[in-house]
């Protein structure tokens, strides 16, 4: 069958080759009785393929049923699937079949079936197994013969790990999976898209139709569409209808973008446990830390030199014992093999610190020996309560304190 006249039969539009691949999939697996899964974000277009499927199957003369999962309420979805016996529960007045029982010998598509709870889950299982179910109430054992289409915009193999979809189910629907690309992925059917869905309001309003200058054609393209195409064809909607002139610019376009000029915000890593990572965060704490000891020495050396008294800071029993905010222990004799002399105004430098400390001294295994040993004895030797002062997790402090060799602290 020519992908062309499956495109003009079903309105699907555009010439990008992941949608053409995916209507080539779904072409070659409609003769089959093969379980299919349709996966995309929201808006891509995915209630076309088991459509497709369907039409272009044997099962063609029967019955296509499409059912969205997260639109049925979890109390009520095994009586919709599978139907009910007379009293079955409250309200049951009468016997019921379910989609299943309805469809048989044709489709049925579970739209958003990651929605499904689990125990429901268990029955569609049994169902793609053996054909096999029972109503809601009955202890009699029934049979269809149906082909089962699901599609989700979840990421299943995530809601498998957070044990809220069956991992045995996943394989039994991901026999033959289609991926529909995003309408950002489609640059280059955005614009034919846009005119086609302003083309349709003006002749359903008998209005003229809009068109976009060349600016406003590259910022659409551009655009991030988080709806993907049922977002465009809103904003082709609401600019026909609104917008008196039918010239439409970047500047009237974005009006309609309202998230357009939005900063992207930073993405939340994991935690990586490599030797590496691990090793520059915590040298990262203990800069971020000796950046705090050298402001409070600052401040100290500022009060010393303004009270104008040589003999008072040479002398050690006249300089206070100072603790910085790192809760390294600092007595303000040692201030002269740390700050320059001439330094002691606003102006430090960062180059002009810690000169004269010996290289071997401030070796990275040093730093992060001390580093953990502060964080433990603040802590009391709680090794959850000082990971955390760490930013690493405990499973890493223990990880770092046997490489370390530390024993006591």
């Amino acid at each position: 069958m020519d992908i062309q006249t499956v495109k003009q039969r079903f309105g699907i539009i555009g010439s990008n080759a992941e949608m053409n691949r995916a209507l080539e999939v779904a072409l070659r697996v409609a003769a089959t009785d093969l379980s299919v899964l349709i996966t995309g974000e929201s808006g891509v277009g995915k209630e076309f393929f088991p459509q497709i499927i369907h039409a272009y199957s044997p099962r063609k003369h029967g019955n296509y049923i499409a059912v969205n999962c997260g639109a049925i309420p979890e109390g009520t979805i095994d009586s919709e699937l599978f139907g009910h016996e007379k009293g079955a529960f409250t309200g049951a007045t009468e016997n019921r079949k379910g989609y299943f029982e309805v469809a048989d010998g044709g489709t049925i598509f579970l739209d958003e079936v990651a929605e499904l709870p689990l125990t429901t889950q268990v029955r569609l299982l049994r169902i793609l197994q053996t054909g096999e179910f029972m109503k809601v109430g009955s202890s009699k054992i029934q049979k269809t013969n149906v082909r089962v289409v699901a599609a989700t915009n979840i990421n299943l193999n995530q809601a498998i790990s957070e044990s809220k979809f069956r991992e045995d189910l996943y394989y039994r629907l991901n026999t033959v999976p289609i991926v529909v690309p995003p309408l950002r992925e489609r640059k280059k059917d955005i614009n034919i898209l846009f005119r086609k869905f302003a083309s349709d309001i003006a002749h359903q309003y008998r209005m003229p139709s809009i068109s976009l200058n060349d600016e406003a054609k590259k910022l659409l393209e551009n655009y991030s569409w988080k709806g993907n195409i049922r977002q465009l064809k809103n904003v082709a909607e609401q600019i026909s209808a609104i917008e008196e002139t039918r010239d439409i610019t970047a500047e009237v376009l974005k009006k309609y973008l309202p998230d357009y000029d939005m900063p992207h915000l930073p993405m939340i890593v994991k935690e990586n446990n490599s030797h590496s990572e691990t090793d520059r965060d915590l040298l990262y704490k203990i800069l971020f830390d000796m950046k705090g000891d050298i402001n409070d020495l600052k401040k100290m050396v500022l009060e010393l030199s303004s009270r104008n008294d040589a003999a008072s800071f040479n002398s050690n029993s006249d300089i206070p014992h100072f603790t910085s905010s790192s809760g390294l222990s600092l007595p303000a004799a040692s201030t002269p093999y740390l700050v320059s002399e001439n330094n002691y105004h606003d102006e430090f430098a960062d180059s002009e610190v810690v000169d004269d400390i010996p290289p071997e001294e401030m070796t990275k295994e040093k730093m992060l020996r001390d580093q953990i040993l502060r964080a433990l004895r603040k802590h009391g030797g709680k090794r959850k309560e000082a990971a955390k002062d760490l930013f690493i997790s405990e499973r890493t402090l223990y990880r770092k304190i046997k490489e370390l060799g530390i024993d006591e602290y």
